[in-house]
């Protein structure tokens, strides 16, 4: 079974055939709801979400809970961890029945691979998708370190906006996530959004929004 996906670019069948058979790759169904990684663990794999959708959680002792970063099909997770061996500071959850293909780095970059030809791509590859998570991860702590509400929405909608190549789009969060995931409390939450779409700047319903940009000079 050969894995389309940006780690595994210019690895060739055979190769990744290889790759299963010396323990570099395995594949495990989650059930949703399921902890896959939680604080505290060192772990040397990394996951690919092959379909399902994971969330990156923070949870101190007092249970309040921030969502980092949501994971969905193609979307990779734990490589950081896995390249560094430092304990987890995040959970890692499955919010849907999720299929995930794990690739064990401590196997992966023995000597006795170095010269295997999928060696040298799947390096390059990792690096790659380091440069464009810590991208993601900027983008992440540029939201929230707004200090307002008003602000942290505007940049995350904006951005989702950008994303998505459209000023109408839907968002992966209901309103207790999206509020977790910009680390404010849901009723403030709520009630700037209501707020904003008195003001003419935007509209929503439900996970669907419209933005409404200033034209004016």
């Amino acid at each position: 079974m050969f894995l389309r996906h940006p780690i595994f670019d210019n690895v060739t069948n055979d190769e990744f055939d290889e790759m299963i058979s010396c323990g570099c790759v395995h594949i495990v169904n989650h059930e949703k709801g399921s902890m896959l990684l939680h604080t505290g663990d060192r772990t040397k794999q990394f996951g690919i979400v092959l379909s399902g959708e994971i969330y990156i959680e923070s949870i101190d002792l007092w249970g309040n809970r921030m969502i980092l970063h949501r994971i969905s099909s193609g979307g990779v997770f734990g490589e950081t961890y896995a390249l560094s061996g430092v304990p987890l500071m995040v959970d890692v959850t499955a919010t849907k029945d999720s299929k995930i293909a794990y690739v064990n780095l401590s196997e992966l970059l023995t000597d006795k691979n170095q010269q295997k030809l999928w060696y040298s791509k799947v390096v390059k590859n990792l690096l790659m998708l380091s440069v464009n998570k810590n991208l993601l991860w900027s983008e992440r702590v540029f939201c929230i370190s707004a200090k307002g509400i008003r602000s942290r929405v505007m940049n995350y909608l904006s951005a989702e906006s950008v994303r998505q190549k459209s000023t109408q789009f839907d968002i992966p969060f209901d309103r207790q996530q999206m509020a977790d995931y910009l680390n404010v409390e849901r009723s403030a939450l709520s009630k700037e959004l209501g707020r904003m779409q008195k003001e003419g700047i935007l509209t929503f319903k439900k996970r669907t929004f419209q933005l409404y940009c200033n034209d004016s000079d």
